[in-house]
């Protein structure tokens, strides 16, 4: 008897609510999973309408037109012969659902509702969508009349369901359901299912990865079993890049794994697997104890069969393989733009240096994927390029073209160093790059005030007061917006580029100094988007170091060393940020944390600890508002400070806002202090 299946996951490029273009993609991943034999195909979450679409999902449309596309995959007899495991979201009893549908030959034949949904960090699931809460429970759904006519029935199953072929057993649990505790698949599992199927929205942030493989090792390790892992690529419309890496596990062991942050729209996986190997794996009689006590499930019968009818003498099952990890300084990257190109201010430090090697190593991969022959790559760089017969050779050429720099200096107060540096690194990615002095744009806001009341503000080396003296510093951070701004929608124009449009204008300030609000309000840190506002200071060393090795650019060195003291250090800040947002520590609480952290004999002492702790919650409180204009930056970091979507606190603070928190930290101290004198010691 044959136990070998091929089966098929995929990771797919979906926009949110581009309904034809999410259908093409979808069913060019089906005819590739039946190109390689597979009998399963499992696809991302929510793929049919994209998941990305947040309020969209309460307006009636995005339901119907998720039929419509329903309705095309049922009716296109080129995606026969296959299960079909696809997501989208549905209406059912007035409630609205995130479901997976169960497709084959045509026929609708179950809808599996998402048990548990997302709703933390950046998720809000349940503000769409309604939790199936009833484990292991089926109903009837009625069909919209098109697919009524269709399929010949009025209603199809909807619930938590098995399905039972006629030579295995299939069940599909969804994205957040895999990181529960009491996950379906340990129920599945013991009631015999053999073959999982995930459809993920899962984002990208720096490690996450890691976290995705040992949960799914963990989930077929114990139990035995196949675990089909599906993803989205790219930016579906929202702030959250989807990394791809679908991959299928058998038995706790990877055997196959898609690529992360691929330029491909669709990316199909593919194994053959053995189903012998999954049932040798449950022969352990305790297993089989607990098998039957688990709680029973529903199962539909599907007559077919995944297993290949006549196996070829030399047909094995596909080999194991170790997972493949990013370090966190090559995960940092960027796709996705329909502007004309880029551009960003480089100041000579690292933050906006980082910012232009991610663009930098993003041309990297789009000249090597229009080397490998990528179609939709192709197109995109005639597009946007000035490339049309010629193709770029190297990165960069492509640069050259997409990518714009510039240096904005005062002529008596930039430093010759940074200019340089800026000048250097430009040259050497190819960037098109443009140094000028701002001063006529200072001087000229400068008068405004003179002119207007009479008062020339000086700064504080001249005799000028603090408020002077920030103020003027401000009029020459926010000068450096405008112009920014300013040479992006005309640098097309000036080197008459086909199509003209505008530039995209890229942020520089990373998620630490975010944190603590060290920036100004609008100036270069106000951007179109911000490819390092989530990723830590000390993740941006990392990635420097590793680029400057890994694209073989010795130049970045310089930066590395360019870096400005706050009071505090990264390191440091970053541990707050983490404290204050992943362990939800408020001041004293954080403050009795790091106590054991950083305190003890030879380390820093209770009123050394409890000073860093207050100055950083003093920054961060009074800073807080500027987090409500910062530029969006894609999630990377999980204790970013976005006021947007992710970290959803007050931006107004009373003036003692935490007066009672450092009043007890003091006291602590105090306490701490005398049993020290005492002769007493931090244990």
């Amino acid at each position: 008897m044959a136990h070998l299946i091929t089966l098929a996951t995929c990771s797919l490029n979906q926009w949110a609510l581009d309904w034809e273009g999410n259908l093409e993609r979808i069913r060019t991943s089906i005819l590739k999973a039946k190109e390689a034999g597979a009998t399963l195909r499992t696809g991302p979450e929510l793929e049919i309408s994209g998941y990305g679409c947040l309020d969209h999902f309460l307006e009636s449309d995005v339901y119907d037109h998720a039929m419509d596309m329903l309705f095309k995959i049922l009716t296109d007899t080129s995606l026969h012969g296959i299960l079909i495991d696809v997501g989208l979201p549905i209406m059912h009893r007035g409630c609205r659902f995130n479901s997976r549908a169960i497709i084959l030959d045509g026929k609708l034949i179950c809808l599996r509702p998402k048990l548990y949904l997302a709703n933390d960090g950046n998720f809000r699931e349940n503000r769409f969508f309604t939790p199936w809460h009833r484990p292991r429970h089926v109903e009837m759904h009625n069909l919209p009349p098109q697919l009524q006519e269709h399929q010949g029935v009025r209603q199809v199953p909807i619930g938590d369901v098995i399905l039972s072929l006629n030579d295995t057993t299939l069940a599909a649990e969804t994205c957040e359901e895999l990181f529960t505790p009491q996950a379906p698949h340990i129920n599945m599992g013991l009631n015999g299912v053999e073959i999982f199927t995930n459809s993920s929205g899962s984002h990208h942030s720096l490690r996450k990865l890691n976290e995705r493989i040992a949960l799914i090792q963990e989930a077929t390790r114990k139990n035995g079993g196949i675990y089909l892992y599906a993803n989205q690529s790219g930016c579906d419309g929202d702030r959250l890049l989807y990394d791809g890496c679908s991959m299928i596990m058998v038995n706790g062991e990877i055997v196959a794994q898609g690529s992360q942050f691929s330029l491909e729209d669709v990316e199909v996986v593919t194994a053959t697997v053995d189903l012998e190997e999954v049932r040798a794996h449950r022969c352990a009689p305790s297993r089989a104890f607990q098998a039957m006590q688990a709680p029973a499930y529903d199962r539909i019968e599907v007559d077919f069969r995944l297993t290949h009818e006549t196996t070829s003498i030399m047909e094995i099952p596909t080999p194991t393989r170790p997972p493949r990890y990013h370090l966190p300084e090559e995960e940092i990257v960027l796709r996705r733009s329909k502007m004309a190109g880029y551009l960003v201010p480089l100041s000579g430090g690292i933050d906006s240096c980082a910012t232009a090697t991610i663009v930098y190593s993003m041309c990297r991969l789009v000249v090597q994927a229009v080397k490998d022959g990528n179609k939709e790559v192709i197109a995109d760089v005639k597009r946007i390029a000035a490339f049309s017969d010629k193709l770029p050779d190297t990165p960069e050429e492509f640069c050259n073209q997409i990518f714009h720099t510039i240096y904005m200096g005062m002529a008596n107060q930039s430093s010759k160093e940074t200019r340089q540096r800026a000048q250097d690194l430009a040259k050497r990615i190819g960037s098109y790059h443009t140094d000028l002095n701002i001063d006529d744009t200072y001087h000229a806001t400068k008068n405004l005030l003179t002119q207007g009341t009479g008062f020339e503000p000086k700064f504080k080396v001249h005799g000028g007061s603090n408020t002077e003296n920030l103020a003027l510093q401000n009029i020459q951070s926010r000068s450096r917006m405008v112009i920014a701004y300013y040479y992006a929608q005309m640098l097309p124009m000036v080197r008459q580029r086909p199509g003209g449009g505008s530039l995209l204008v890229l942020g520089s300030s990373n998620v630490d100094e975010c944190l603590r609000g060290y920036l100004t309000k609008y100036d270069c840190s106000s951007a179109d988007i911000n490819p390092i506002g989530s990723i830590s200071k000390s993740d941006l060393k990392r990635f420097i170091a590793w680029a400057s090795k890994n694209l073989d650019m010795p130049i970045l060195e310089d930066f590395i060393h360019a870096i400005l003291d706050m009071g505090m250090t990264y390191d440091e800040l970053s541990r707050f940020g983490t404290l204050r947002k992943q362990h939800n520590l408020g001041p004293y609480g954080m403050f009795l944390r790091l106590l054991n952290e950083w305190g003890g004999h030879g380390k820093l002492s209770p009123r050394e600890i409890a000073d860093k702790v207050k100055r950083f919650h003093h920054y961060h409180f009074i800073n807080r508002h500027k987090q409500t204009v910062a530029t969006p930056a894609y999630h990377a970091e999980s204790y970013s400070p976005d006021d947007h979507r992710f970290d959803l606190r007050p931006f107004l603070y009373p003036p003692a806002f935490a007066s009672w928190s450092f009043k007890k930290i003091d006291e602590r101290v105090e306490a701490l202090e005398k049993a020290m004198k005492r002769g007493q010691t931090i244990r």
